[in-house]
């Protein structure tokens, strides 16, 4: 095994002349019968918005000061040594943009192993070892705390987790064998796998707490003192720790392979193979199962210098600067002085989507929220959808009782529009045909004030024409949303050329206020999702129409990483929904947007695919396979995939140059948060210029130079 004290580390520190160097401070505190505890406190120095990251220099530093603690411990003057972080943050790990510029994978093992030489020295300390989770625990933040013996947390704790499946990385200082060490398989597949691809969904304290991550909890007011005393008790032996979730033989020699078999079936279902990270993530889970920790962390060591040197990490990098930092700061967005307050919200309509904004609305504005539709009957059912859903949040433990009153009592609903007189903000969710949103617009208009914002969740029509009929079109704006709402974190902003500054500047300050995030577009067929969507669906039913198999059309696809490919893609949105999606872009751009009549067959046989009781897919039904047989000239997978790119970047690149969104990064940002396109291949632009199909259509490139990653 890496004897890791004889490896030079200061090449590694050479190349960070400019690292943020995150401190280890140590002040000893007095614990009964004598006995001491050295608390090492993390800080970088900066306020709580810069987290302590962990780069070269900061964990050299950290690994310095493990070794004079032991040499303390040693000597007897010491009994305990506990870790916290500064007021609110523990770390965050490793700086992401700085892990991309490390040049080659000899130098990407060091790194691995460096991280492995200083956490883990916390176990290695000859006396008890505590980590005081005060605050953010992201990567090696968490690392830091699992690489210690015992783990408290505080209560008020927003966000502990290890993202790096996410980015491209895998959990490379302790975090993949520790982990299902402590708290078992099926938990740390939740940690290390499922919650990254869910959005990078973190744990809360609670969380925390209930999975064994932390053998305690305590309040935020005390949790150092409380800390404190309780890692006296356990030191002093008075107090024994006990963990439930810790494996035992019957998970080792049962459940572990069964689990990890689960989750590999589920990763093969959900992303396809493309993304690399979670299987080898998976493939170190499984392995945690055995042996020793030296040879984890070796394996460990090995997949991180793998991934760092690999393309894939770049393409992560640059999605995860777009979403950290050009969602942030949207593009083409009016000063957010210029909004408006939204102190009442008005739905119009009560079905399930209706249901769902309404829902979003009033969890996150805290606002009183107004719903209506053409009879009591519906808008009692929307209203009665709404109270369920409060319901189930409560019983999940995501809100107390308080709050599910009070958000329960700020949902109403009518059938007199006169009840929308005092919103802000008026979202319609109707069916969607043009003279039908028109006209409840309209009628809604009479009776709110000139400065309410009308809102359109529309997802193909004219946002402009949706407000053709009204005195004041300069209040229409479009607000997309993705289902489903509560999860998918895009809204697409439209602007028409009407839309006064006011009102999309209260739209993106909505967008922000709901915790999503917000791309401004031109009011064009498809705005940016839809539009790149429809092309792709147009391509696999041009295909099929030809001839070709489902089958063929999906593995042909299949290299672009997307979530799930075009048939369940048909079967998600509703064959209804994509054939209307297809004629919508045909009747715009019907030189470059194919119509499908079979997808018309196909919308009034109602059914795609075959499933069981569960919704589980078994395969494509027979009667819909018979429906769109006939075709002559069937294509190959590689004949497909390259009308595609070919198809996507023409596509892409006419939306740039009118404007529907400012730049490719734009696109980008869409295709992540709306459609799922995964952060390890960076972006539909950047995947596009690497196979050459940017070259091929335009003869240029979206990005100079081009983003490295998968699909070259």
């Amino acid at each position: 095994m890496t004897d890791y004290t004889t490896i030079d580390f200061d090449s590694l520190a050479a190349l960070s002349d400019d690292e943020v160097v995150t401190r280890s401070f140590v002040r000893d505190i007095p614990l009964s019968d004598g006995k001491t505890l050295a608390l090492v406190t993390l800080d970088n120095g900066r306020d709580h918005t810069r987290p302590n990251t962990l780069g070269p220099v900061s964990l050299l530093e950290y690994a310095k000061t493990l070794d004079a603690l032991k040499a303390r411990a040693s000597a007897g003057e010491i009994h305990a040594v506990g870790v916290t972080g500064k007021p609110f943050i523990l770390a965050a790990g490793a700086d992401l943009t700085k892990v991309a510029e490390i040049p080659d994978a000899e130098t990407a093992r060091k790194m691995g192993q460096l991280g492995h030489y200083a956490l883990g020295k916390a176990s290695e300390l000859g006396v008890p070892s505590f980590a005081f989770i005060n605050g953010l625990a992201l990567g090696g933040g968490l690392e830091i705390a699992l690489n210690a013996d015992y783990r408290t947390v505080d209560a008020s704790v927003p966000a502990v987790a290890l993202p790096e499946v996410f980015l491209g990385l895998i959990p490379g200082w302790g975090g993949a064998y520790l982990l299902p060490n402590l708290i078992g398989i099926e938990n740390a597949l939740k940690v290390v796998i499922e919650n990254p691809l869910k959005q990078n969904r973190t744990l809360k304290a609670s969380d925390v707490l209930e999975l064994g991550i932390a053998d305690a909890l305590f309040p935020a007011v005390s949790f150092l003192e409380d800390s404190i005393r309780w890692a006296d008790g356990v030191v002093s032996g008075r107090i024994k720790v006990k963990r439930p979730n810790e494996p035992g033989k019957v998970e080792r020699l049962v459940k572990w392979d069964v689990a990890i078999g689960i989750a590999s079936k589920m990763l093969k279902s959900r992303i396809g193979s493309v993304p690399r990270s979670p299987y080898i993530a998976l493939d170190l889970l499984k392995a945690a199962k055995n042996g020793s920790k030296a040879e984890a962390f070796a394996r460990e060591d090995e997949a991180l210098a793998e991934l760092i040197a690999g393309d894939q990490l770049q393409a992560s990098v640059y999605a995860f600067n777009l979403v950290q930092k050009r969602a942030k700061r949207p593009a083409g967005a009016p000063d957010t002085a210029l909004a408006k307050k939204v102190t009442k919200v008005g739905v119009l309509g009560a079905g399930y989507m209706a249901s769902q904004l309404a829902l979003l609305f009033v969890r996150r504005l805290r606002v009183p929220v107004v719903i209506t539709d053409l009879d009591q009957e519906r808008v009692d059912k929307g209203v009665a959808h709404i109270t369920e859903e409060i319901e189930a949040l409560l019983g999940k433990g995501r809100i107390s009782p308080d709050e599910a009153n009070r958000l329960k009592a700020l949902v109403t609903g009518t059938t007199d529009k006169a009840d929308f007189a005092d919103c802000d903000w008026v979202i319609e969710a109707v069916f969607e045909e043009l003279e039908i949103k028109q006209n409840v617009f309209a009628e809604v208009e009479q009776f709110v004030s000139p400065e309410a914002v009308l809102a359109t969740n529309t997802s193909s029509l004219s946002v402009e024409q949706i407000g053709a009929k009204l005195e004041h079109p300069e209040r229409v704006v479009g607000f997309h949303f993705f289902t489903p709402v509560a999860v998918m974190p895009l809204i697409e902003v439209v602007k028409t050329p009407h839309t006064d500054d006011a009102t999309l500047s209260t739209a993106m300050v909505t967008a922000k206020n709901l915790k999503k995030n917000a791309v401004i577009t031109a009011d064009t067929p498809g705005f940016v999702v839809n539009r790149v969507l429809a092309k792709l669906l147009g391509e696999a039913m041009y295909a099929v129409d030809n001839g070709t198999s489902f089958e063929v059309v999906d593995e042909a696809i299949a290299p672009l990483g997307l979530p799930m490919p075009p048939s369940q893609l048909l079967d998600l949105v509703g064959l209804k929904v994509g054939a209307h999606v297809l004629d919508t872009h045909h009747s715009a751009f019907p030189d470059r947007f194919y119509r499908s009549e079979n997808l018309h067959k196909l919308a009034d046989y109602g059914k795609l695919l075959d499933k069981d009781d569960k919704g589980k897919v078994k395969g494509f039904d027979k009667g819909a396979l018979k429906l769109v047989s006939g075709g002559k000239n069937p294509l190959t997978a590689d004949e497909i995939l390259t009308r595609l790119q070919d198809g996507l970047a023409d596509e892409v690149h006419r939306m740039l140059e009118d404007g529907v969104v400012e730049a490719p990064e734009d696109v980008d940002l869409c295709m992540l948060l709306g459609a799922g396109f995964p952060f390890q291949m960076g972006g539909v632009t950047p995947y596009l210029d690497r196979v050459g199909a940017s070259e091929r259509v335009f003869g240029d490139t979206f990005h100079h130079p081009p983003i490295k990653g998968v699909g070259a």
